[in-house]
C-alpha cells in the first residue's frame, strides 16, 4: 500500500511542478506585456536628456520601467490597453528647478491628459509636436523662460481645457488656429511679449470663461466680436497698446462678465454704458485717454471696484456712483471732473469691521460737497489737488487733503494660549489656530497659492467666503485651513501662504493617501468655478517634516500598487487553486484505495434502514447550506453548529453538524439516530435523516421558522 500511495503522491508532485512551471512562464509573459508603451518610454528618456536636472529630482528615470517603477512626475493609467501596454496619463514636473529645453518627443505621449512644467527655468521654444497630443486637457507651461512664437499646432488640441503659458518670454502673435480650441475655458497668455491684434476668430470659443492677455505688446483695435463670447467672465488686457482704439459699445452686451480690466491700453473715446452687465464686479479703465463724462446709468450693485483714474474725463459725479453696497474702491483721480461731490457715495452705509471704502478724487476741479461730511468708520477720502481744499467756504476738509491714504489691509489669525514647548516645532508641528479642541497640535501642509485675477481690491471682507470656497472644494472642515499670510502683487494678484491641517478625529498628520488627494485636487484644477475669486495658480506644494519623504507616484493609481497587485493576487490564487486540485486528485485516489480495504476490515459500519429516516450524502448537505456558509448558520450548541439548509427538492431543513471534538463512535452515533427516530411530540422537531460520511456526523431535522421549545433551548439539526 505504501508503494502505491507514494507512486500516487509522486505523480501529484510532478503534475504540480509542471503546472507551476507553466504558471511562472505565464507571469513572465504577463509582466513583459504590462509595461509602458515602448515609444512613450523612449520619449521620456529623450525628454530627460533635453532637461538640466540640477537638483537630481529625476534620478530614478534611469531605473526600470516608467509606469512600473513610479518615475518621478510620471503618472500612468490604471489599466492595460488593447495593445498590451500601459500609457502615461500625466507628466507633473512643477517647481523642480528644471532648466534646458522641452523635447519634441513630448508629442509621442499620445494618451497624455496633463502636461505640467510650471515654475521651472526652461528656455527654448514650445515644440509644435505638443499639438499631436489630442487627448491633452491641461497644458501648463507658465513661470518659465520660454521664447519664440505660440505654435499654430496647439490649435489642434480639441480637448484642451486650460492653456497657461503666462510669465514667459513668448513673442509672435496669437494664432488664429486657437479658434479651434472648442473646449477651452482658460487662455492665460499674460506677461509675455506677444504682439499683433487679438484675432476676432476667438469669438468662436463658446466655452471660454477667462481671457488673460495683459502685459504684452498687443496692438490694433479691440475686437468688438469678443462680446459674443457667451460664457466669458474675465477679460483682462491691461498694459497693451491698442493704437488709440475705442472701447466697443458692444462690450456693454456681455451677459456673464464679472471683471473688465483694460488699464493702460492707449484707449480713447467715451466710457461705454456697461449698466446692462448684470454681475459686473470689477471695472478698471485707468491710465488711458478716455474723454467725455461718466455714464449716467448705474452699474451692477455687485460692483466692488471702479477705477477710471488718469484719463481726460469731464463733467460731474452722478448718482450712478452712489448707493453701491459692496463698493471698496472708487478711483477718479487725475481727471477734469468738476462740480460737487455727492455725500451719498459714503452715506447710508453700514460697514462691518472688515469692510472698507477708499475714495480717491485727487487732482480734479471739485469745488463743493453736497451732504454730510462725517465719514463712517473704514472710509477714507482723498481730495488733494481740488479747489475744495483751498476754499474758506468749506470747513473741515483739511484732513482729507493730505497724502495719507489710510486703510491698510491686515489679517490676524486667532492665537491660542497653549504651552510653548508642548508642540514639537522642530518636527514642523504647530497648534491649529481655529481648532475646536484647544491646543490641538498637528503637522500642516504648506501651500503657495495665488489668485490671478480677483474681482475685489480689499481682501478681509472675502476671507470667510474664500475659506468656505476652498475647504468645500477640498472636502475639508473650515478649521483645517489657515491663511498664514497674504500680499497683493503687481497685476493686481493676491498671493497667499496657506496651511492645511488634519482633522481632529484622526492623527496629528495627514496620511499619504490624503496628501495625494489634496495635491491632486490642486494640480487637476477640479475646483468649481468662482466668479469673485477668479482663476488661481498653485505656486508650490511644500512637503516638510513628516511628509518630506512622500512619493506622489507611489499610489494605488500606479501599476505597482494596482495592476501588479492584481497580477500577484491572481497568480497566487491560481497557484493555490491548481495545488488544491492536484492535492484533491491525489487524496481521492488514496481514499478510493483505502475504501476498497475498509469493506473487508470495518465491520462496525452497519447498513441501516429505518422508516422515515434518510441517509444523506455529505455533498447534498454541503450544497444545501452553501458549503456551510456562515450566512446559513442559525445557532450553535455544545455539540456543534446548526445550519439552515434547502435540499434539492426545496425542503427546508435544519442541520446539526458536530464539531471535531464531539464526534462519537460509529455504534454510539447509530444508537442515537435510532433513539431520536422514535421521539414524536408536537413541541419537538422530527428527525428526517443523518449523514455519516467523510469524517462528518450530522443530524437533519425539520425546520421550524419560529422555533420550538427544543429549538429555543438547544438545537435544530445536526450533521457530523
Amino acid at each position: 500500500m505504501n508503494v502505491v500511495f507514494e507512486g500516487i503522491m509522486m505523480f501529484g508532485l510532478r503534475a504540480s511542478g509542471f503546472v507551476y512551471a507553466l504558471l511562472f512562464s505565464y507571469l513572465v509573459l504577463l509582466a513583459a506585456a504590462q509595461t509602458t508603451d515602448p515609444q512613450e518610454a523612449s520619449a521620456l528618456q529623450a525628454i530627460k536628456n533635453s532637461l538640466v536636472d540640477s537638483m537630481n529630482h529625476l534620478r530614478n528615470w534611469n531605473k526600470g520601467d516608467p509606469c512600473m517603477s513610479n518615475w518621478t512626475g510620471v503618472l500612468c493609467f490604471d489599466t492595460v490597453e488593447t495593445d498590451g501596454h500601459l500609457h502615461v496619463r500625466e507628466l507633473q514636473l512643477l517647481s523642480m528647478n528644471l532648466s534646458g529645453n522641452l523635447a519634441p518627443e513630448l508629442g509621442q505621449l499620445s494618451r497624455l491628459k496633463i502636461l505640467d512644467f510650471m515654475w521651472n527655468d526652461l528656455t527654448g521654444t514650445i515644440p509644435k509636436e505638443i499639438g499631436n497630443i489630442s487627448s491633452l486637457i491641461l497644458l501648463l507651461l507658465n513661470g518659465n523662460k520660454l521664447s519664440g512664437s505660440l505654435p499654430d499646432d496647439l490649435g489642434y488640441l480639441s480637448n484642451l481645457n486650460r492653456l497657461q503659458v503666462d510669465e514667459n518670454n513668448i513673442t509672435g502673435t496669437i494664432p488664429k488656429s486657437f479658434a479651434n480650441l472648442s473646449r477651452v475655458r482658460h487662455l492665460h497668455l499674460n506677461n509675455n511679449s506677444i504682439g499683433g491684434q487679438i484675432p476676432s476668430e476667438l469669438s468662436k470659443l463658446s466655452t471660454l470663461i477667462h481671457l488673460l492677455v495683459d502685459n504684452n505688446n498687443l496692438s490694433g483695435n479691440l475686437p468688438p466680436e469678443l462680446s459674443e463670447l457667451p460664457q466669458l467672465r474675465i477679460l483682462q488686457l491691461d498694459n497693451n497698446n491698442f493704437s488709440a482704439s475705442e472701447i466697443p459699445a458692444t462690450y456693454g452686451n456681455f451677459s456673464k462678465l464679472v471683471k473688465l480690466s483694460l488699464r493702460n491700453c492707449n484707449l480713447q473715446g467715451a466710457v461705454p454704458d456697461l449698466s446692462r452687465i448684470p454681475n459686473l464686479y470689477y471695472l478698471d479703465l485707468s491710465w488711458n485717454h478716455l474723454t467725455g463724462s461718466i455714464p449716467s446709468k448705474k452699474l451692477s450693485e455687485n460692483v466692488t471696484t471702479i477705477d477710471l483714474s488718469d484719463n481726460y474725463l469731464n463733467g460731474s459725479i452722478l448718482e450712478s456712483i452712489s448707493n453701491l453696497p459692496f463698493l471698496q474702491t472708487l478711483s477718479l483721480e487725475n481727471n477734469f471732473l468738476t462740480g460737487s461731490i455727492p455725500a451719498t457715495i459714503w452715506q447710508n452705509k453700514s460697514f462691518s469691521t472688515k469692510a472698507r471704502l477708499k475714495i480717491d478724487l485727487r487732482n480734479n476741479s471739485f469745488s463743493n460737497i453736497v451732504g454730510d461730511l462725517t465719514l463712517p468708520n473704514n472710509v477714507t477720502l482723498r481730495l488733494g489737488g481740488n479747489p475744495i481744499c483751498t476754499s474758506a467756504n468749506i470747513p473741515n476738509t483739511g484732513r482729507f487733503c493730505g497724502s495719507d491714504a489710510g486703510g491698510d489691509e491686515t489679517l490676524t489669525n486667532s492665537k491660542v494660549n497653549c504651552p510653548v514647548q508642548a508642540c514639537p516645532v522642530d518636527n514642523f508641528f504647530e497648534y491649529v489656530p481655529a481648532s475646536p479642541e484647544p491646543c490641538f497640535c498637528a503637522a500642516p501642509l504648506r501651500i503657495g497659492y495665488r489668485l490671478k485675477s480677483p474681482s475685489f481690491t480689499y481682501f478681509p471682507p472675502y476671507v470667510y467666503p474664500f475659506e468656505e470656497y476652498l475647504t468645500n472644494a477640498l472636502n475639508l472642515e473650515l478649521y483645517q485651513l489657515s491663511i498664514d499670510s497674504f500680499a497683493w502683487e503687481k497685476g493686481p494678484r493676491l498671493r497667499m501662504y496657506l496651511k492645511l491641517f488634519p482633522t481632529l478625529n484622526h492623527s496629528s498628520m495627514f496620511d499619504d493617501s490624503e496628501v495625494r488627494r489634496i495635491r491632486d485636487r490642486f494640480t487637476s484644477w477640479n475646483f468649481s468655478g468662482s466668479d469673485i475669486f477668479g482663476p488661481y495658480e498653485l505656486l508650490n506644494f511644500t512637503l516638510l517634516g513628516p511628509y518630506s519623504n512622500l512619493n506622489f507616484n507611489s499610489q494605488s493609481k500606479g501599476i505597482s500598487g494596482g495592476i501588479l497587485a492584481a497580477i500577484v493576487v491572481g497568480a497566487v490564487a491560481s497557484a493555490v487553486a491548481i495545488t488544491a486540485a492536484v492535492t484533491l486528485l491525489v487524496m481521492r485516489r488514496h481514499a478510493r484505495y483505502q475504501h476498497s480495504l475498509s469493506r473487508k476490515r470495518l465491520s462496525t459500519k452497519i447498513s441501516m434502514k429505518i422508516d422515515g429516516v434518510k441517509g444523506f450524502k455529505f455533498k447534498e448537505l454541503a450544497m444545501a447550506t452553501a458549503y456551510f456558509s456562515s450566512s446559513t448558520q442559525v445557532g450553535q450548541g455544545g455539540y456543534g453548529k446548526v445550519y439552515k439548509g434547502i435540499l434539492s427538492d426545496n425542503t427546508t431543513v435544519a442541520i446539526k453538524r458536530a464539531e471535531e471534538g464531539s464526534l462519537q463512535g460509529q455504534n454510539e452515533f447509530l444508537t442515537e439516530i435510532k433513539l431520536l427516530s422514535r421521539l414524536h411530540h408536537r413541541n419537538l422537531v422530527s428527525l428526517l435523516g443523518y449523514c455519516d460520511e467523510e469524517g462528518e456526523q450530522m443530524l437533519v431535522y425539520e425546520f421550524v421558522p419560529n422555533g420550538t421549545l427544543r429549538d429555543w433551548l438547544s438545537v435544530t439539526m445536526i450533521c457530523r
